[in-house]
């Protein structure tokens, strides 16, 4: 899979860690875009790292979309760890 789709793939992946994390985070919508994307590279990369399987299968495969959402989720925790504590002063 190309960085394109992973770019893709992170877009919803973010969305869907804000759905399962809701909250108020300090950003709005294009910030939740990055953190997908970062995220989803972060997923796919701890997917090979980790596992040290192709956890990279394709765009529809099951393994890419968990391996993507659970690396934004731990993104969107550090985001909020970091910057959020940042704006409440």
């Amino acid at each position: 899979m190309g960085i394109i789709a992973w770019i893709l793939i992170g877009l919803l992946a973010g969305a869907i860690a804000k759905a399962l994390m809701p909250g108020k985070d300090p950003g709005g919508c294009f910030i939740t875009m990055i953190i997908g994307i970062v995220g989803g590279l972060l997923g796919g990369w701890l997917g090979k790292v980790i596992f040290h399987v192709h956890s990279i299968n394709g765009f529809f495969h099951l393994s890419t979309w968990i391996a993507a959402i659970i690396g934004s989720v731990i993104v969107l925790i550090i985001y909020r760890l970091l910057i959020g504590n940042r704006s409440r002063n």
